[in-house]
């Protein structure tokens, strides 16, 4: 399933939850494992010092500090590489979105692992909105491999998976998202939830839509399902197709809690742009500072 998967880190305890899932994925299908932390932006012109992200101070950058900084990814996660599975550690100065890219790109990697945020903070947050904006967003818009985004400790991750849930706006992203989620199901075995949400907020002059073209809508959702999606799993029968009205992002959290789901798969943008050009889609935004499981954000079906 995954050959080589790069975890983007900062090395501190906000990517812990992060860290163990790659870990754990790594061991399960005995993927090389490649830890990366871009850890400060370069001085300009011929001076070689770097501003550490971390703590804001200028250091000396050459060869013993950037296997100093090694040295510290070494102890951070060397009971993981222990337990699971020893990793490549790489460590670079540079802008994160763009190394964290170009070594996925130059590795071949088939996902990239990263956490939600930078911060021990209620992810659910307000503030929390500008934070998605930066790194996660620019890697989640341009990878070419599915992007594993991870808010919170999972315990099941991919060793007991038993619900993969797929979120569709029916837009061409979503293709790509439905091609992996189903990937993973068959692959693994367990059930694919099929996820649309009717946002029924938008309405003609003002007034909310019947009950009775809710239900139309419904329908006609259910639909396009099975026409764009079930059409192409062959004989994999483990699924459920279900259409909820509401806000989207509120109707598939709460989905994703009455089933239990292990893994929400969506595609990174909502609205039929570039994906080079799209913002982080706002319902996917909020699924990922919200979500109790992990999310897969994934844009291309480049490494499908």
């Amino acid at each position: 399933m995954f050959k080589k998967i790069l975890f983007a880190t900062n090395a501190s305890p906000a990517c812990d939850a992060a860290a163990k899932i790659a870990f754990e994925l790594a061991q399960k299908y005995d993927a090389e494992l490649t830890l990366f932390h871009v850890f400060g932006e370069p001085s300009r012109g011929a001076s070689q010092r770097v501003k550490s992200y971390a703590t804001g101070q200028d250091a000396e950058l050459g060869p013993d500090y950037v296997d100093w900084i090694k040295q510290e990814m070494q102890a951070t996660y060397g009971e993981l590489a222990d337990k699971y599975t020893t990793p490549v550690f790489a460590a670079k100065a540079g802008i994160p979105s763009t190394e964290i890219l170009r070594l996925a790109r130059d590795m071949d990697a088939d996902c990239i692992i990263m956490g939600a945020h930078a911060r021990q903070d209620d992810t659910a947050a307000e503030r929390f909105r500008g934070i998605v904006g930066t790194t996660m967003q620019k890697v989640a818009q341009r990878a070419k491999c599915p992007v594993l985004i991870i808010s919170r400790p999972c315990e099941t991750c991919f060793w007991y998976f038993n619900q993969i849930i797929f979120g569709t706006d029916f837009s061409k992203a979503s293709l790509a998202a439905f091609q992996f989620a189903y990937k993973m199901a068959s692959h693994i075995g367990c059930k694919l939830h099929l996820f649309h949400a009717l946002d029924i907020q938008v309405s003609q002059a003002g007034i909310p839509p019947g009950q009775k073209s809710i239900e139309t809508r419904i329908a006609e959702a259910k639909a396009k399902i099975q026409e764009h999606y079930v059409s192409l799993m062959d004989n994999f029968d483990n699924y459920e197709i279900t259409v909820w009205e509401g806000v989207p992002y509120v109707e598939l959290l709460k989905y994703a809690r009455e089933v239990s789901g292990d893994l929400i798969v969506m595609a990174h943008h909502t609205r039929e742009l570039d994906p080079d050009e799209a913002l982080f889609g706002s319902t996917v935004e909020q699924v990922v500072l919200r979500s109790a499981c992990p999310v897969a954000s994934v844009n291309r079906p480049d490494k499908l």
